[in-house]
């Protein structure tokens, strides 16, 4: 099994430090920077299979360097660390293409876990647990290879966690997906408070297939319940 790579970017020494210990010392190969520009600078010459970003930092903040990751097309996952826990602010992080996040101060064997699920969730490599599965439903059709989909015939490029969402609810297209469903199967646990982290990415997900978000056509809200796709988007 090959060594899991992570980035940390973070320009408080001593978080940086603490975390890079911690994480080196479950079984990952950390690289380490200290401000955004660094940071930016080796995700997009190196390769890793995830990044742990803080927010607040020199040179450049974390949501311009997960812009600039996303704008680069890179389906890393992106797990942000930061001071600033507002949902205003959760909801900026994720806009800017964010898989995941945590409020300083956090526990290390919180962020330990959600590294786990983020790289559980991008181990789309072995297809074949996907072979037998739905890829294509209706004017939707996603690929796991490069976390992209169309719709009719327009292609949008999916983060990790978009792109585990909607794998989810195709799977059960027509019918209701709760939101405790879509917790467990993506984030592999259910918690209440993630319940609006996740309308958050679902939000995010409409963006990119409906032709109008204020009315969609595909991903609707069933309300007291979760989502439900309807696949040729009827209404």
């Amino acid at each position: 099994m090959n060594e899991k790579r992570i980035l940390i970017v973070d320009d408080d020494d001593e978080i940086r430090e603490l975390l890079e210990f911690d994480v080196k010392a479950s079984g990952y190969f950390v690289d380490t920077a200290s401000d955004g520009m660094e940071g930016l600078n080796k995700a997009l010459n190196n390769s890793y299979d995830l990044i742990l970003l803080d927010v607040m930092m020199p040179k450049m903040n974390g949501f311009d360097v997960c812009k600039n990751i996303r704008r680069a097309k890179l389906s890393i996952p992106i797990l942000m660390l930061t001071a600033k826990g507002t949902i205003d602010d959760k909801t900026e992080g994720f806009d800017c293409g964010a898989d995941d996040y945590l409020v300083k101060p956090f526990d290390i064997q919180e962020v330990l876990l959600r590294i786990r699920v983020l790289l559980r969730r991008n181990q789309i490599e072995d297809k074949t647990v996907l072979s037998d599965e739905v890829l294509q439903v209706g004017d939707i059709e996603i690929f796991p290879e490069t976390l992209e989909a169309t719709i009719v015939n327009k292609k949008v490029k999916l983060t990790p966690t978009e792109f585990e969402i909607l794998y989810c609810i195709m799977q059960h297209f027509n019918n209701p997906v709760t939101l405790a469903t879509l917790l467990d199967e993506v984030w592999g646990y259910d918690s209440n408070e993630d319940v609006r982290m996740l309308r958050v990415h679902v939000g995010g997900l409409r963006n990119k297939i409906e032709p109008d978000t204020k009315h969609p056509k595909y991903l609707h809200t069933v309300t007291n319940v979760g989502y439900k796709l309807t696949p040729f988007g009827e209404g």
